[in-house]
């Protein structure tokens, strides 16, 4: 009797319970209009209710690799085949998403090669997890019509043309930060870096590598530099407001051009190699006669020029100002003269500073050639190229990356662009370098290399695009190794 009576008293408050339930309530207290059906309003009501209880099920019972509303809002924005493509990992947490697949060797086997100004040393294969000296990761946000995120795991399994085996080789004698590195013209192991102690180091990434030529000279940070199109000279820029030429094979200093103001990026003319171009701090371009030193022409813009490049005939500059905004200047190719044709300007209040402009001559999804640029607050755009109409560049896609404090920069992907999507890298203050995918409308964010403790500053491919090279802020220069693909 006493069992009856202490059921029948928890039964009687589990329905007080429900009598008194509140979603129920509210769902009764929907107002009806006076010309209403009374038994479409009865349904819907229950209607009501039963979607406020199944959304409290469904919050309970859910299944994913973690705890908190992100996991949960992953969960409820899955694939219907979810369940199939969903390969069991371990827990992680928001910041480290499984989108990295680095074999934690290298890839072929053989050992790393560590590059230190007192010993050339061979270590046994070091797992990119490693470098990462007490790095918590945090949360990295992207969006693509803000809706892109990094944090989102990845929907379906990482195809082979944007993985990668693990590091190839590291330099880490510099102590200061890397802001550029570039590999030679058309070279698959010459690469060089500069960083912001006015140092310029030339290396090869083949076997064994190895440094060539330290360049000094500079006593600012290094902005910019330009291999000629042989790769015996290089070009550089600084905040010392000088441009150095320099040529590899000896090391040496052959051309000193100081300014008034600083020198902020550079290139060589890709048809005409007499002639280089120079922004500076002073709102300019300037072109160079190589042989002479002497200045050819120059053209003034709204504000200091901080990154450009040349279109392949030659004929256009394409170059980013410190409000953001990208102009198209016409250049004749034998006498070096300027005209400001195209102006494009910044879709976003907030200025901010073009990091990167990069041209390619054929893009799938645009038919035709196109422009990157990327600024510092995390804007990614990708406009088509008419060269018909003096290069007039039109929007195609864009990218919202995270604000950041460095001047981050970004690239092309062009082979494997051509097998599939619009791809880009780009290095991030999470000490992560990312791959993007600009075709997805969501989860644009398809692989990510780990392996930096700092901030991702410079990425580079080389010419056979095996090689992805990557820098950043306390002076390690990491070079990856893309898997094979048949």
């Amino acid at each position: 009797m006493a069992d009856e009576t202490i059921e029948k008293g928890s039964s009687s408050e589990e329905d007080k319970n429900k009598a008194v339930d509140p979603t129920f309530f509210s769902c009764l207290l929907q107002p009806s209009t006076a010309d209403s059906d009374p038994q479409y309003i009865g349904i819907r009501r229950l209607l009501l209710y039963r979607k406020a209880e199944s959304g409290v099920h469904c919050r309970k019972d859910w299944r994913c690799n973690g705890k908190g509303y992100v996991a949960y809002r992953n969960y409820i924005r899955r694939p219907r085949n979810w369940e199939s493509l969903h390969a069991p990992s371990h827990s992680s947490t928001p910041g480290q998403r499984g989108n990295l697949l680095v074999d934690a060797s290298v890839g072929d086997g053989s050992n790393l090669q560590l590059h230190s100004p007192f010993c050339l040393r061979w270590t046994a294969g070091i797992p990119a997890g490693d470098l990462r000296s007490g790095y918590q990761a945090s949360s990295h946000r992207t969006s693509f019509s803000s809706n892109a995120s990094d944090n989102d795991p990845p929907r379906r399994k990482v195809e082979p043309a944007y993985s990668f085996v693990g590091m190839h080789c590291i330099f880490d004698q510099c102590k200061a930060s890397v802001t550029v590195l570039k590999f030679g013209n058309k070279s698959s192991d010459l690469l060089a870096y500069g960083a912001a102690d006015g140092t310029l180091t030339v290396c090869t990434v083949s076997q064994p590598p190895s440094i060539i030529k330290e360049l000094r000279g500079h006593s600012k940070d290094v902005t910019d530099f330009d291999f000629s199109s042989n790769n015996q000279y290089i070009a550089s820029s600084s905040m010392d407001k000088s441009i150095r030429v320099w040529e590899i094979s000896k090391g040496l200093c052959i051309r000193v051009i100081y300014g008034i103001s600083s020198q902020l990026s550079i290139r060589f003319h890709p048809v005409n190699n007499n002639f280089f171009s120079a922004g500076n701090a002073n709102r300019e371009i300037t072109v160079f006669n190589f042989s002479t030193g002497r200045i050819i022409n120059k053209t003034v813009f709204d504000d200091e020029i901080t990154a450009m490049d040349h279109d392949h005939t030659g004929q256009l500059i394409f170059c980013g100002d410190a409000q953001g905004h990208i102009y198209t200047v016409n250049m004749n190719s034998h006498t070096g003269s300027l005209s400001r044709s195209h102006r494009n300007r910044s879709s976003n209040n907030r200025k901010s500073p073009v990091t990167t402009v990069q041209y390619r001559s054929f893009s799938l999804l645009a038919r035709g050639p196109v422009l990157l640029t990327c600024t510092q607050d995390g804007n990614l755009s990708f406009f088509g190229v008419a060269l018909e109409i003096q290069g007039y560049l039109t929007p195609r896609c864009s990218l919202k990356l995270t604000p950041r404090v460095h001047s981050i920069r970004a690239s092309f992907c062009p082979l494997l662009s051509l097998e599939k999507g619009e791809y880009i890298v780009a290095g991030s203050e999470d000490s992560n370098v990312y791959f993007y995918d600009l075709t997805r409308p969501r989860h644009t964010c398809v692989n990510k290399l780990q392996g930096h403790g700092s901030p991702v500053i410079g990425v580079a491919w080389n010419h056979g695009e095996n090689l992805l090279a990557s820098s950043d802020s306390d002076g390690t220069v990491i070079v990856w190794k893309r898997a094979k693909t048949s």
